[in-house]
């Protein structure tokens, strides 16, 4: 195999990842040729809604996968925190890497959200993120907030909204370096599963998965598995307040923490654990999130 096509969309962020993700594949394989095949996805479309009402994470990707279906794209590069917990039969996402901050980072107020004023305006579309922003300062007004990094930064700055929440990682990707930006803590906003990490969604049964073994982060892939375990563990998607993060310490074990809030952060249920087993580790964490009450606050989610 000589030659792959990457699809993409057509986000500067979107293309800043296939465009990293084609120049590794290059030199891990001299005279392999890459290309990119741009599309424009039904979420990229539809910014008038919140995601949960428009359908979730898979309309960003479902145009990707029939291009790969119908053989003109041979894999797609995601933000792994922007994949839905389970991918469609036939599809498997054999690479996570290349993880960068992790963390959520507050944009509008340099000093942080306690520095926010009395019933600030914050733009966010995660209930992940409203929940324990809200958990912090039950007086701000967080609203949801659609479109690329660059429509959302610009709603910002001509002031529509206070403040917003972005992804780190995001931000350090495009070079985009701002005064009035403040990284929160872990401990304060535990990020999405798979927040930072790139990953590569191909076709089952497609021979491009030998060419990206030597791309593979195991380090990085077992952590991601483990979180992204916390979402399927609960069968949570986009329109619930789910966070999970996890490291490995020196001796390769996983410490992984995870959380299940009330979307207004009247309550928030925390579990962690530690372990060689990214499924395992993460079985145990859902299993200590269900026993304080998660699937309640889950389903008032769901209806709410």
């Amino acid at each position: 195999m000589n030659q792959i096509t990457i699809a993409t969309r057509e986000s500067a962020l979107a293309l800043w990842q296939a465009n990293f993700i084609r120049d590794r594949l290059m030199e891990a394989h001299p005279g392999l040729d890459v290309n990119l095949l741009g599309m424009t996805t039904k979420g990229d479309q539809w910014l008038n809604a919140p995601l949960k009402e428009i359908g979730g994470k898979g309309l960003f990707i479902k145009e990707l996968e029939v291009a790969m279906l119908e053989g003109r794209a041979d894999l797609a590069v995601h933000s792994v925190k922007d994949l839905p917990a389970f991918l469609p039969e036939g599809f498997s996402l054999p690479f996570i890497g290349f993880r960068d901050d992790v963390r959520d980072v507050l944009l509008g107020c340099p000093g942080g959200f306690d520095q926010l004023p009395q019933n600030a305006k914050v733009g966010s579309s995660s209930p992940r993120r409203q929940a324990q922003l809200l958990a912090h300062r039950p007086d701000l007004r967080v609203e949801s907030i659609r479109g690329n990094v660059q429509t959302r930064l610009s709603k910002l700055d001509s002031g529509e909204f206070d403040a917003i929440v972005l992804a780190q990682a995001g931000l350090s990707r495009l070079g985009l370096d701002r005064d009035d930006a403040h990284p929160l803590a872990i401990e304060d906003c535990l990020p999405a599963p798979g927040q930072g990490a790139l990953g590569i969604e191909i076709l089952s049964d497609s021979p491009v998965g030998a060419l990206l073994e030597k791309l593979l982060d195991r380090n990085v892939a077992r952590c991601v598995e483990a979180e992204r375990g916390i979402s399927a563990g609960l069968g949570a998607d986009c329109a619930l307040p789910v966070a999970a993060y996890a490291k490995t310490d020196a001796e390769g074990q996983i410490f992984l923490q995870a959380l299940v809030a009330e979307p207004d952060g009247s309550a928030i249920l925390r579990a962690d654990g530690r372990g060689e087993n990214p499924q395992a580790l993460a079985q145990s964490v859902v299993t200590k999130l269900l026993d304080q009450g998660a699937q309640t606050i889950l389903d008032n989610a769901r209806h709410a």
